[in-house]
């Protein structure tokens, strides 16, 4: 939408030229002229929001989302809107309306998802301030991914309204709206206008003495069957924030093992397919793909997809596939169920009201394109916080050797969100934050 954005700064201009001072002007519209970008699952008004569905191709919003419009309404002028994974339920920006996102500082490389779209353009220094959203970490990987910023809130804090597909049931509690963005200090002023009347609940103008911060560090998971182990790269510029934290702050970072995070996806896949407190299923991944159309079988749409004929990618048909089966054994989903809820209640105990613990964004830097179909489970880094509810930081932290960037996540307990993005702000001093692609 260039050049209704074009149009809207021009208003600013005459605004500022116009109006009264700076300082009430900064008050009433904290985001005033600054651009944005927007998740295409997101409506922004008179743009698509087909969430890379092809039969949702014609789909035009009429309105924006609760979000799109605090936004607007402080300011922000949107650009555009950005690709994702085809329902937002994969970690490759690819689809069959759209086609496939590349990595700014690796073409052969993937965005990360499902906010694959938003992560590149930012990286790409095309945007400044990104919305994301995340379920099982579709804020944080493109931001790892893209070397950018990005904002896991607690659960519950900013509104989901407005975007395909939202949560029903149990999966209310886990979906999550935030700010991607290239500097560190950008995140908090968007979240507070993205939680409106929702950032009561966080501390945001409480000051943090970083000094204070009872800092915690876990390397891996613990070696789950099902994930790639940690890059050495990744571990080593982990070390590295350790080392720093120690000589900068003063602290002691204690290194701890979580017995239960070795079973992450499986506590992430069982929970996310369980029944709400009212006994309500859990949406099934098939009737999205449908969207109120025909059933979708995905067995078939394999076979179509097999011959080039399925309007499908084979992620979506590979978890309409898996869904079924995830189902199958009750009683090992319940023990699931029951360990994670048991993990919830050992983080809160350890992070307190002043704990952070580092672990790592994503066991491998940004992979080649269509690999994660290998390893399909990596997401569950991320994806674990979804489920516990914590607020997490996605922090870049430079280039590897490759000039792929580096990152690491940092996690805090509920409502805690101001002390990840005060050691967000920290870090981005201690190793440059976001790095223009190819300039190194």
């Amino acid at each position: 939408r260039f050049e209704e954005a074009l149009q809207e700064a021009r208003q600013v201009d005459k605004l500022l030229s116009e109006g009264p001072g700076d300082d009430c002007l900064e008050e009433k519209f904290p985001l005033l002229g600054v651009p944005i970008t927007v998740k295409e699952a997101f409506s922004l008004y008179g743009m698509p929001n087909t969430s890379g569905l092809v039969n949702r191709r014609n789909v035009i919003a009429t309105s924006d989302a609760t979000v799109v419009s605090r936004l607007k309404q402080a300011g922000a002028i949107p650009l555009g809107v950005t690709n994702c994974s085809e329902l937002c339920m994969w970690y490759e920006s690819s689809n069959r309306v759209y086609g496939r996102t590349n990595n700014p500082y690796d073409l052969q490389r993937i965005v990360g998802g499902s906010s694959g779209g938003e992560g590149s353009v930012l990286a790409a220094a095309c945007s400044v301030i990104g919305v994301g959203s995340d379920i099982g970490g579709s804020i944080r990987m493109p931001a790892f991914f893209n070397g950018v910023f990005g904002h896991k809130p607690t659960t519950g804090v900013v509104p989901n309204d407005g975007q395909f597909p939202n949560a029903h049931g149990v999966r209310t509690s886990y979906l999550c709206t935030g700010p991607m963005c290239r500097y560190a200090e950008d995140l908090e002023p968007v979240l507070k206008v993205m939680a409106g009347p929702g950032v009561s609940k966080l501390k945001l103008n409480e000051k943090v003495s970083l000094e204070k911060i009872k800092f915690h560090c876990m390397d891996h998971d613990g070696g789950s069957i099902f994930v790639s182990p940690v890059d050495k790269e990744i571990l080593q510029a982990q070390k590295k924030v350790v080392e720093r934290l120690e000589s900068d702050l003063g602290v002691q970072v204690q290194h701890v093992t979580i017995h239960k995070m070795k079973y992450s996806f499986q506590i992430w896949s069982a929970m996310m397919s369980s029944k709400d407190s009212e006994g309500q299923e859990a949406q099934r991944f098939t009737d999205l793909l449908g969207d109120h159309g025909k059933p979708v079988w995905p067995l078939w749409e394999l076979m179509k997809w097999l011959v080039g004929m399925s309007s499908h990618t084979l992620p979506a048909i590979a978890l309409g596939l898996t869904e079924k089966l995830v189902n199958l054994n009750v009683s090992g989903k319940a023990k699931l169920v029951s360990m994670g809820k048991s993990l919830q209640e050992e983080m809160e105990a350890l992070l307190g009201p002043d704990g952070v613990l580092l672990y790592p964004s994503h066991p491998t830097i940004a992979p080649k394109h269509h690999s994660p179909i290998c390893m399909p489970f990596n997401f569950a880094y991320t994806a674990i916080f979804n489920v516990l509810g914590l607020p997490v930081t996605q922090c870049p932290l430079g280039l590897g050797s490759e000039g792929l960037p580096l990152g690491i996540q940092l996690v805090a307990a509920a409502y805690n969100d101001h002390l990840t993005l005060a050691v967000a702000r920290y870090l981005e001093k201690a190793f440059g934050g976001w790095v223009l692609p190819g300039e190194v």
